[in-house]
């Protein structure tokens, strides 16, 4: 990542809310981050931290209604993506910006053609003739390591295995070189095995192309081997977030400290006990005027049921949103 690049997606103040019959949810609160060229941005959290609905909001890929973008502004390419045109977001969708989504089997038309569903957006974006779209389209699924693919452009997404459909999902988000790749939870649905080679596919693909990344998951031992950052969400906001041997080699919050000590670990003979967090995540029924993480948090304070602790710089690019001060064992100066 070049020194001192200029973010290619800088998102500032994002706040999106669900409208529900049960009242409103406030599933993303006053959320800032950018993303520098080449960069492999890291997102984690438990289920429900508001980690897809973040990058969803800033796609304009929720439905509306329920959902609200209330306030925010997302730059890209010198647009603010919150405020341009249908047609603008469209242009930017898999042009400028490619997604990929946790379930290839919903994700991918059942009665197309993975050919068809490659060469699509690049007669749309890209003004191919269909004999372009073609040859770039087996190009691509070589690239993503699908053998034999000039034939495989004819089959049907049912006839893929579950690995093979996530690396045509992976063909379609890079069909039109876009500046900015994200990644939701990309290998949760698959084994083991198969995870470990879409990691390692989309690890070279970053060095070939040098695209920027962002990797959405709840899984922190990936984040510690593939992501230059990671941002840490819970309660719909960023409780913490830096380079990532600075968060994972030294966690400044108590949500990332125990996020941490759930990954299991096995010594000697036997699996060590597995730790868990005590306790639910919050269901967002306000926007937080105190710390969401409180209620299960050890090491609060009287001060976090007061306020909701604003992101603290603590050095090297490495913030946090939290009044503990893990050095000292008291409250942090601010």
């Amino acid at each position: 990542m070049p020194d001192g690049a200029l973010p290619v997606l800088d998102v500032r103040g994002l706040k999106t809310v669900f409208r529900t019959r049960g009242g409103d949810i406030h599933a993303v609160n006053n959320v800032s981050f950018d993303l520098r060229p080449g960069e492999l941005l890291g997102v984690v959290g438990e289920s429900g931290s508001g980690k897809s609905v973040t990058m969803m909001s800033l796609m304009g890929l929720l439905p509306s209604p329920p959902a609200d973008v209330q306030a925010g502004e997302v730059l890209f390419d010198g647009a603010d993506l919150l405020n341009c045109s249908d047609e603008h977001l469209r242009s930017v969708r898999g042009a400028g910006i490619g997604f990929i989504f946790q379930d290839p089997m919903t994700s991918l038309n059942p009665v197309f053609t993975v050919g068809f569903q490659i060469m699509e957006p690049l007669r749309k974006h890209m003004g191919m003739d269909k004999a372009q779209a073609k040859a770039r389209a087996q190009q691509l699924l070589e690239l993503v390591g699908i053998p034999d693919a000039g034939r495989r452009l004819k089959d049907y997404p049912h006839q893929f295995s579950g690995g093979m459909r996530q690396r045509v999902m992976i063909a379609i988000a890079l069909a039109c070189d876009p500046k900015v790749l994200i990644a939701d939870e990309p290998t949760t649905a698959l084994d083991v095995t198969i995870q470990a080679q879409i990691i390692e596919l989309v690890r070279e693909l970053r060095t070939k192309l040098g695209m920027a990344i962002v990797w959405i998951t709840h899984d922190l031992g990936v984040v510690a081997g593939i992501a230059d950052r990671v941002m840490v969400m819970y309660g719909g906001q960023i409780v913490e977030q830096g380079p990532v041997k600075a968060v994972l080699g030294n966690p400044q919050h108590p949500y990332t400290r125990a996020l941490l000590k759930t990954v299991p670990s096995v010594r000697g003979e036997r699996a060590a006990k597995l730790n868990v967090i005590e306790g639910q995540p919050p269901i967002m029924k306000a926007e937080p005027t105190a710390c969401p993480f409180m209620p299960r948090c050890t090491e609060a304070m009287a001060r976090c049921a007061r306020q909701n602790p604003p992101r603290i710089p603590v050095g090297g690019g490495h913030d946090v949103a939290c009044f503990w001060d893990p050095a000292s064992g008291g409250e942090r100066h601010v």
